[in-house]
């Protein structure tokens, strides 16, 4: 089989071919037929993200398919099933074993692109604001990065969750993907002072930020009393110090927030988090927005689209 791999963090992943693997207790082997891209893909290649595996490994962290072996004391589910898997890794790949308690049968009428586009962005999105922020309807939510993976999911579910969206983004064609998903004040990241806009709309009451850096400062700032803080990622490669003395004045809280972790200590959140989501899903309630839909030879492709920002919403890879 093609498998994208990493034999190194010093030199760029490689196109292999490889044995197809086989499934060993507990697990699934899929036969993959997509494999969403995640900014995180670009970090384990640098051997920088958290959970990075041993070398080498095949990159691709969420992935869809169907089920076309059991491994040794493994009930399912069951051969032919189509399922979306969490694997942190193994997706990019014309097949992949992963642990079958982490397989998600797929709605009907689901398909494979949107199945892979849909857990890790949309997943980290409502565990943030729901499940962490405790977001209540009239508040008024600041999504950073806001034309990204998983800054747009934050939009429309923010907006779904009945919050008063401020989405902010790089440039009018990514504020306008922005506005399609619900936001209901836009703010250049290029052009706008933040801080100064964001007080002028009263304040933010939740501020999501996958970005970090200069963003997360003027957000900082612009919170209102008791406002919650979510950061989500450092996509601008600076990791904010936060200024404990200025969340004692304002009375301010600053949720870390890791979906992938939720698996490991809490699974039980992650499983009603996205059993809500599909549901969202099928009553047409959410509609994931895909820039770029590639062929597995073309992922270098990809990934650089993820790296240059060129991206809006999510990048899938296609195996078939």
């Amino acid at each position: 089989m093609r498998a994208y791999q990493v034999t190194s963090f010093s030199i760029p992943p490689t196109m292999v071919d490889t044995p197809i693997p086989s499934p060993g207790k507990g697990e699934i082997r899929l036969r993959i037929h997509a494999c969403g891209l995640n900014f995180a893909d670009l970090l384990m290649q640098n051997g920088t993200y958290q959970e990075t595996p041993e070398l080498p490994f095949v990159c691709g962290m969420e992935v869809a398919g169907v089920v076309d072996a059991l491994g040794p004391e493994t009930d399912g589910p069951e051969v032919g099933t189509r399922v979306a898997v969490f694997g942190g890794h193994g997706g990019l790949a014309e097949f992949g074993c992963f642990d079958a308690a982490r397989a998600v049968p797929l709605p009907n009428g689901m398909r494979f692109d949107t199945a892979a586009a849909f857990m890790v962005t949309y997943g980290t999105s409502h565990l943030a604001l729901n499940y962490r922020a405790r977001m209540q309807p009239g508040e008024t939510l600041l999504v950073l990065g806001a034309a990204g993976g998983v800054g747009l999911t934050a939009v429309e579910i923010g907006k779904l969750m009945g919050a008063n969206v401020i989405a902010c983004a790089r440039g009018a064609d990514k504020l306008s993907i922005a506005e399609k998903a619900g936001a209901d004040h836009l703010i250049d990241s290029v052009t706008d002072d933040l801080r100064t806009r964001v007080k002028a709309l009263g304040g933010a009451d939740v501020v999501y930020d996958p970005v970090g850096g200069d963003l997360f400062k003027a957000a900082f700032r612009a919170c209102r009393p008791e406002a919650r803080i979510l950061p989500i990622g450092f996509a601008s490669g600076d990791i904010p110090q936060i200024p404990a003395n200025h969340l004692m004045v304002k009375n301010l809280t600053v949720m870390g927030v890791y979906w992938g972790g939720y698996l490991v200590f809490k699974p039980q959140v992650v499983t009603n988090s996205l059993t809500t989501l599909f549901d969202w899903h099928s009553e047409g309630k959410l509609s994931p927005h895909i820039s770029h839909t590639l062929p597995l030879e073309r992922t270098d492709e990809g990934m650089d689209l993820l790296r240059s920002r060129k991206s809006t919403g999510k990048v899938v890879i296609t195996t078939t």
